[in-house]
């Protein structure tokens, strides 16, 4: 049985008993009479014969020059630790995953204005607040009676996160990074990354491998120096 019907069938050629299929064709008949010898020469089953040793050599490898500097003594990770952290950070993912949705039809509070991708500025106040965003190292004595946003900063609410789409996303984390690779962490920052880093879908595309892999050195470096 045949696996797709013939689009044109033909049928078999009455051809001169002195037709040589070795020789080139000379009508429409003994054009097909070749093509259909041929046809019939072939194996139902081709399987390919395939040198593992050469492929070996060739094999397509992904090569990560980070560019991370060791950690001092003493400040390795131990492996148990990585892969706990692994475990709690693919957990959030999962869950912001499963409820984006519902925390993305919450209302905000009036007090929150969310900028624009493009506005890097905008984002670096909203995320870290007027205050570290000033680098003014304390508060006054009125401001530790109530949180103001606006001085320290939105933190990454669910209802917010949720509401940002890939691009904005990434725009953001890419405009935290850059405030980082020039200032110090503060834990605005930390809390802002984590989230950003767990709110990226899968595939990852390239600027976001890119940015996880500029956040990676500049952690190194921070690492080493304090």
């Amino acid at each position: 049985e045949e696996l797709m019907p013939r689009l044109l069938p033909v049928d078999d050629c009455d051809l001169a008993e002195d037709f040589d299929p070795t020789v080139p064709p000379r009508t429409p008949q003994e054009y097909l009479k070749r093509v259909q010898i041929e046809a019939a020469r072939c194996p139902d089953v081709v399987v390919a014969q395939i040198d593992p040793k050469k492929l070996r050599k060739k094999q397509t490898v992904n090569v990560s020059i980070s560019g991370c500097r060791p950690a001092p003594e003493g400040y390795s990770p131990t492996l148990k630790w990585q892969q706990q952290q692994v475990a709690n950070f693919s957990a959030v993912r999962q869950s912001l995953n499963k409820h984006r949705n519902h925390w993305r039809s919450q209302h905000l509070d009036s007090n929150v204005t969310m900028p624009k991708s493009e506005d890097e500025e905008g984002w670096k106040k909203f995320c870290l607040g007027e205050r570290v965003y000033s680098e003014i190292d304390a508060l006054s004595d009125n401001e530790t009676l109530g949180i103001d946003y606006i001085k320290v900063g939105f933190p990454p609410l669910l209802s917010i996160v949720s509401r940002m789409n890939q691009a904005t996303v990434t725009s953001v984390l890419e405009h935290l990074i850059s405030w980082f690779g020039e200032k110090k962490f503060t834990p605005e920052l930390g809390r802002w990354l984590y989230a950003l880093l767990a709110c990226l879908e899968k595939p990852l595309l390239p600027e976001a491998h890119s940015l996880i892999r500029q956040l990676a050195r500049r952690c190194s470096e921070v690492r080493v120096l304090e």
